[in-house]
């Protein structure tokens, strides 16, 4: 399956607090390389939080994330650590 990173993207986060239900935090980006990316470089942490993001009609997990980033045609340059 070819997937698109040119497509707008929404990424979404649960925060949990102790003792309450987990708020979902929402970020959009203009393109879904650029949430990718973001999840990834900017925001390693975020795959203990349980992110998820939409692409069109489409969920992808926090697995589908890190691998859409691994992919040889990711379109963006990657950060050298």
């Amino acid at each position: 399956m070819a997937f698109d990173y040119g497509l707008p993207a929404e990424l979404f986060i649960a925060k949990r607090k102790v003792g309450t239900r987990p708020r979902l935090i929402s970020r959009r980006f203009m393109t879904a390389a650029e949430a990718i990316r973001f999840a990834v470089e900017d925001f390693p942490a975020i795959r203990a939080l349980d992110p998820w993001m939409k692409v069109g009609n489409e969920r992808f997990d926090g697995e589908d994330i890190r691998r859409l980033y691994e992919i040889h045609n990711f379109p963006l340059q990657r950060r050298i650590n």
